[in-house]
């Protein structure tokens, strides 16, 4: 499996329209993503997601995607 540590993530902060709120992506894995009251929540949840979008894809033999390290954003905590 691959080292969930070498995925980077996108945060953004949501305005009220949208909820409020931030929003975590993970650029190599579409559709992973995670939410929270605050920046530190949402980075705790995308990790959830993100584990259990490596683990499903291990338990149907596909390889996981490959995490770009060139990528400008923060490494996963």
């Amino acid at each position: 499996m691959s080292d969930p540590c070498a995925y980077v993530y996108e945060v953004t902060e949501l305005g009220a329209g949208d909820g409020g709120g931030f929003l975590v992506i993970f650029p190599d894995c579409p559709g992973v993503i995670g939410i929270g009251e605050t920046s530190d929540e949402a980075v705790a949840d995308g990790q959830l997601a993100l584990f259990a979008c490596l683990d499903a894809l291990k338990a149907v033999d596909r390889e996981p995607p490959v995490p770009k390290a060139a990528r400008s954003a923060a490494p996963l905590a």
